[in-house]
């Protein structure tokens, strides 16, 4: 042990030295209880935010009335150019949503954070629904910049939350419940398009709008009546209510060893991690996220650049090209008659895939699951862009009974791609998309954990607006018009993903989040799913401090 982390445990001591103690590193939590799982299970309903947000507007864009009330009554599609800014925005103001919550969570808490989140949400929601009169397009746009700022806090702070408050031994599991949402919330958006895509009213886009409301009070209310996280108490020093919150969550009353123990190796690690990331300047624990080196695994600057870009290339994948944009691609082959139909579809595979991720997450670690989906998604983004060029989507013919249509060639062909995007559908809800959110809940230490998360989220929107900004003119026909050519893209990117995985992300199944960057001090990405934890910190800091007594008094 350094002389700085002999410091380091020394002062653990101070905090922890009054609570039940445990070496056995197998009880350091209690045993999961209901109780647990339908808290940690409710705060996984903000997922719904970022899926419906998502999924909606790709129905809206389609919306006839919605396109007269922005383009123009003779107008057949939105312009490719306000596409990309009315479907970009909400990830625009999603982004600093993101990063801004960070700050406002460590200041007031998780939960509050997140309730004011809701709010935000709100006021964005109800300036979209002025959207038709007066200037249409400046009300969505406006609206929805506001509406992203609301998810950006929700999205963020509700994966800080989870991980926080969820027991170790299933917390990849539930915190996948984000993930199965999110889904939830696409599908659900998918069946409220469906429904009023006949309406010849506004309400064939301010029903899908106004839907939103729904989401936000459900969040929001039940929030209220949960407890705050106890790591956030830690932090501001707060045991009695970090106790009182733990025993909450854990079913356990306070005096509980288990609440003790559990307690006591948070206290002792939240002290251990201070004294090496001590408290500063506003812009000083900021500049914590970026120190120690690139080559050091346990760095603060790996750890974030590993958050990040894990985000970065779960939006490299091209799913939201799925989500965004595929009914009016779908709709320029000519070979689907009912596009809203084959979306449902994909969003049910969606829903469907993901609750596999609550099982083989926790069987076979983060890592695994993360490694064989990237090879999966390759696999069928590269089958549908050879398909597509050879015999699929590429291949059409003029419309003999309507000249400004045109119609699939090989109709079979088509079919195959169609089922390739379903196939990479399923291998990205049951991996990468539960697992990056889970891997970005886990690495950060307390200190810069809620801007750690908030700036690996602020990634994941900041590519979810690139991606929202350049894909229309890459597939548009009057601008790249790339056609299949566009998953040669996503599957070279899926190939990325495939060998960041391998050499960069770590396993962190069946690990405390105080263990986690331990196991990350003493390992590698490759080596890590063998590592064991063999010590608590509370254990080490008792054991630093008894020493420490007895050399003061001379008995060693």
């Amino acid at each position: 042990m350094s002389s700085t982390e002999k410091e380091a445990a020394a002062a653990a001591a101070s905090q922890a030295g009054e609570l039940a103690m445990n070496q056995d590193v197998e009880r350091i939590e209690a045993p999961v209880t209901w109780k647990a799982y339908l808290f940690c299970a409710f705060a996984s309903f903000g997922g719904i935010f970022f899926g419906y947000d998502s999924g909606y507007i790709n129905g809206v864009l389609s919306s006839k009335i919605f396109i007269h009330a922005v383009e123009g009554a003779t107008a057949d599609v939105v312009s490719e150019s306000n596409t990309s800014l009315i479907v970009s925005i909400l990830s625009c103001g999603t982004f600093f949503g993101a990063l801004i919550a960070g700050d406002v969570a460590d200041f007031i808490g998780r939960k509050w954070t997140v309730i004011i989140g809701c709010l935000i949400y709100m006021i964005g929601v109800v300036i979209q629904m002025i959207t038709g009169a007066g200037d249409a397009l400046g009300a969505i746009v406006a609206g929805r910049l506001i509406a992203g700022l609301g998810v950006g806090f929700e999205s963020a702070i509700v994966i800080l939350y989870m991980s926080e408050i969820c027991p170790r031994k299933v917390r990849g599991a539930l915190v996948a419940g984000y993930q199965f949402c999110i889904t939830i919330g696409i599908m659900l958006a998918s069946c409220v398009i469906y429904a009023t895509e006949g309406r010849t009213d506004t309400g064939a886009y301010r029903i899908p709008i106004a839907i939103q409301f729904a989401w936000a009070i459900i969040l929001a209310g039940g929030l209220f009546f949960l407890p705050d996280s106890p790591r956030y108490f830690v932090k501001k020093g707060k045991l009695a209510e970090a106790t009182a919150a733990l025993s909450r969550l854990r079913g356990q009353p306070k005096e509980s060893e288990y609440i003790q123990v559990e307690l006591s190796e948070i206290v002792a690690n939240e002290e251990y991690e201070r004294q090496l990331i001590p408290s500063t300047t506003w812009f000083g624990s900021w500049a914590n996220c970026f120190k120690g080196s690139v080559f050091k695994a346990n760095s603060n600057l790996r750890k974030t650049i590993l958050g990040t870009s894990l985000q970065m290339m779960q939006q490299w994948t091209g799913v939201n090209f799925i989500f965004y944009y595929s009914t009016p691609f779908l709709k320029s082959t000519g070979a689907i008659s009912n596009t809203f139909l084959i979306s449902m579809v994909f969003t049910i595979i969606n829903v469907c895939s993901t609750p596999i991720s609550f099982y083989t997450v926790e069987r076979f670690g983060r890592r695994t699951i993360l490694f064989w989906g990237a090879l999966g998604m390759l696999i069928c983004q590269f089958l549908v862009a050879i398909i597509g060029m050879t015999v699929g989507f590429n291949h059409t013919h003029p419309d003999p009974t309507d000249a400004t249509k045109r119609l699939a060639d090989n109709i079979s062909a088509v079919n195959a791609q169609i089922a390739f995007i379903a196939i990479f559908i399923f291998f990205f809800a049951s991996t990468w998309g539960p697992g990056a959110w889970i891997v970005i809940g886990e690495i950060f230490p307390l200190p810069i954990r809620s801007r750690g998360v908030g700036l690996s989220t602020a990634s994941n929107w900041l590519w979810n607006t690139i991606i929202a900004v350049i894909t229309p003119y890459m597939v548009g026909d009057h601008r790249g018009n790339m056609k299949s050519s566009v998953f040669f893209v996503w599957g070279g990117l899926c190939t990325c993903a495939f060998v960041y995985t391998y050499f960069l992300v770590p396993e962190t199944k069946g690990l405390s989040l105080e263990q986690v960057d331990k196991m990350m001090e003493e390992t590698t990405p490759r080596t890590s799913a063998g590592w064991k934890p063999t010590t608590t910190f509370a254990g080490r800091a008792a054991a630093q401090d008894a020493y420490l007594n007895k050399a003061g008094d001379g008995s060693v």
